[in-house]
C-alpha cells in the first residue's frame, strides 16, 4: 500500500512540473508573439455599442470576481491601466481569450471572439475610444 501511494504521489509530482513546465514555455511564446509592434494607424476592433456594453458589464462581474471588481487585485493580479502598462495588447488578448494554464484564469474563447478578446485588452489599457 505503502509502495502505490508512494508512486501515485510521484507522479502526481512530476505531472505538476511538466504542466509548469509547458505553462513557463506557452508564456515564454506568447510574450515573444505579442513583443510584435503593432501597425502604425491600426484601429480598435469594430464592436457594437451593445456588445461593448456587455463587455464592459463581463469586465467588471466575471473578470472583477477573481481581479476584484474595482480590478484592483484579488485571487488574480490587478488589471489597471498602470499595473498593463508594459504588457502589449496581442499578449493580454491571447491571456483572456486562452487563460493561464497552471493557474485560476480560465480561457474565455468559448465566450468570446478573437475581435472581443483584443477589445477587452484594449479597454483595460484605456485605448478603446
Amino acid at each position: 500500500m505503502y509502495r502505490m501511494l508512494n508512486g501515485l504521489l510521484g507522479w502526481m509530482v512530476g505531472a505538476v512540473v511538466v504542466f509548469a513546465l509547458f505553462s513557463a514555455a506557452s508564456l515564454a511564446a506568447l510574450t515573444a508573439l505579442a513583443a510584435v509592434p503593432p501597425e502604425r494607424g491600426e484601429t480598435p476592433p469594430a464592436i457594437a455599442p451593445d456588445r461593448a456594453v456587455a463587455l464592459r458589464h463581463l469586465l467588471i462581474q466575471d473578470c472583477g470576481s477573481c481581479h476584484g471588481l474595482t480590478l484592483g487585485g484579488g485571487l488574480g493580479p490587478p488589471l489597471h491601466r498602470q499595473s498593463l502598462a508594459d504588457k502589449p495588447v496581442p499578449y493580454l488578448a491571447a491571456v483572456i481569450l486562452h487563460g493561464r494554464p497552471g493557474t485560476a484564469m480560465p480561457p474565455w474563447s468559448a465566450f468570446l471572439t478573437a475581435t472581443e478578446g483584443e477589445w477587452l485588452a484594449l479597454e483595460l489599457k484605456g485605448e478603446n475610444p
